[in-house]
């Protein structure tokens, strides 16, 4: 008896279309629950995305009043507020590759993170070395002893700072926002809102870095509008330049170099300014 043959069975793959019409395909996750999920979450449509989008623009909104008006400990709520951003991103069907946490794009986003703390550095080195521009770093927050420098820069500032904000705005933020927008307009919106971000941070900048309060003396009550204008401004543009990083490697650790060195390398380096201009 001539055997039969049995018809192969291939899971169905996910699509989706971006805004410009293109359709991709998703991979394909190797739990059936999952992919039943996605494909549901898909089915769904454009409103229940941009709900979606919304939910973790009002999520930053909470986690920036509750570390700056509340004053819950960053140190607990930077790594709590990372994890549940990307266990709802994950929920809502984003992939590691969207969230620019892909194994294969590890390597050339450290790559990058590192030519970007090499060029950072170089920058600050002669800024402390130049007295006309050394007074930038002389920030009364970072008037500190070596010990308590190192334990700021490579501990409090990865942990308190630099971790929500990288999965927030490079990572969860970006996969929503690449579900409705183009390219060019998912790196402006993010650095927008990450500008935003640092409005209620930006009211204590006037009396904490010498530099910019003499700037600012003379605009007598405008002078806490002109700072959190100015900082608004600086960190929207330096958003842009960190989203230009995680678009071109395709990988958040290229925006975190970035992010650790103008921080983290400014803290170190003014340990060094104060003791220049002691």
């Amino acid at each position: 008896m001539e055997a039969m043959s049995l018809p192969v069975l291939r899971p169905a793959v996910a699509v989706e279309s971006s805004p410009d019409g293109v359709v991709t395909s998703l991979p394909e996750p190797g739990h059936d629950a999952v992919r039943r999920h996605r494909l549901a979450l898909i089915a769904r449509g454009r409103p229940a995305r941009l709900a979606a989008t919304v939910a973790v623009v009002l999520t930053l909104v909470g986690l920036n009043v509750a570390d700056h008006v509340l004053g819950w400990d960053t140190m607990w709520l930077g790594p709590v507020g990372a994890l549940a951003l990307l266990a709802f991103a994950r929920w809502q069907g984003l992939t590691w590759h969207q969230l620019g946490l892909a194994r294969h794009t590890h390597a050339r986003g450290i790559r990058w993170g590192l030519g970007v703390i090499a060029v950072v550095a170089f920058v600050y080195l002669v800024g402390i070395l130049l007295p006309s521009t050394r007074t930038a770093f002389l920030d009364v927050r970072y008037h500190l002893p070596p010990a308590g420098a190192l334990l700021t820069a490579f501990v409090m500032i990865p942990v308190g700072t630099i971790l929500l904000e990288e999965v927030a705005f490079r990572s969860v933020l970006w996969g929503f926002l690449s579900r409705h927008a183009r390219m060019w307009q998912v790196v402006v919106g993010s650095s927008v809102l990450f500008g935003l971000w640092h409005v209620l941070p930006a009211m204590a900048s006037a009396t904490g870095n010498a530099a910019i309060g003499s700037a600012v003396s003379g605009l007598g009550p405008f002078a806490k509008v002109a700072v959190v204008g100015g900082t608004v401004l600086f960190t929207a543009l330096g958003g842009i330049l960190a989203g230009e990083l995680r678009r071109r490697s395709g990988s958040l650790f290229a925006s975190v170099g970035m992010h650790w060195a103008t921080n983290a390398l400014g803290v170190l380096f003014g340990v060094l300014a104060w003791r220049l201009a002691a």
